[in-house]
């Protein structure tokens, strides 16, 4: 299935007990649908806040209720925040999350000295103007087979930083400055912590080549800030 979501109201996506979770609610709709307990297994576990527009999850079940029907009953029984767009029966060994090529995520920023109203759940408000030119520049050097340890989450345990970046892009439309990168994975907060030094770059704070310079250092604690959850989006996967 592939679904989307604002994360404004929960936990994240993989079930937990602290809170209301994406995971946790799709699998209880189902249990009610299917008759029977369902695991999901999710393309990727976004973080509390974060918003999809094309996660995908698979399940197994030996209900032979259509696709299309579950599809359909889902929809009618989930809040407003969560919306399944397809529903479709696949082989058996699909995995939504190991069986990925990549994924595109967005980061959406707000530029403007008055803050955002009706996009306000969807947006990182920044007030300081950004020179899109300057994040252009400096976001050039991250396309490629590289090693983000620099900007992975700190204290993350994951042995293997080395990732691929198809690319980087950015634009702006009004006030909204958009940042797009596709990757065959991505280390956590990756994302995140890279908007936060583009945000430094845009702002003047930093020199470009400070930047450009952090893949090579290999240290977390040189990169800027984690940008907020609010303003990303998992797009789209790919298989």
């Amino acid at each position: 299935m592939v679904l989307a979501y604002e994360g404004t109201n929960y936990a994240g996506f993989q079930r937990q007990s602290n809170g209301p979770t994406i995971q946790g609610v799709l699998e209880d709709k189902l249990g009610m649908i299917l008759n029977c307990k369902v695991n999901i297994i999710g393309s990727g576990r976004t973080d509390a806040g974060v918003h999809a527009g094309g996660q995908v999850v698979n399940f197994k079940t030996v209900n032979q209720l259509p696709a299309v029907k579950i599809q359909k009953a889902l929809n009618s029984l989930l809040p407003e925040d969560i919306l399944i767009r397809s529903a479709e029966e696949t082989v058996l060994d699909f995995h939504a999350r190991y069986s990925a090529k990549n994924k595109t995520y967005s980061y959406n920023i707000y530029n403007d000295e008055l803050r955002p109203l009706f996009n306000r759940n969807f947006v990182y408000y920044c007030r300081h103007q950004l020179d899109l030119e300057r994040m252009k520049n400096a976001a050039v050097v991250l396309v490629g087979r590289h090693d983000f340890k620099s900007f992975q989450a700190a204290g993350s345990i994951v042995s293997n930083t080395i990732r691929t970046i198809h690319f980087c892009q950015l634009h702006q439309a009004g006030f909204l400055v958009t940042i797009l990168i596709n990757a065959d994975g991505f280390l956590y907060h990756m994302v995140r912590n890279i908007v936060g030094s583009l945000i430094l770059v845009g702002s003047g704070k930093w020199p470009i080549e400070k930047f450009k310079s952090l893949i090579d250092k290999k240290d977390r604690t040189l990169a800027g800030p984690t940008a907020p959850a609010i303003g990303l989006c998992l797009e789209e996967v790919f298989y």
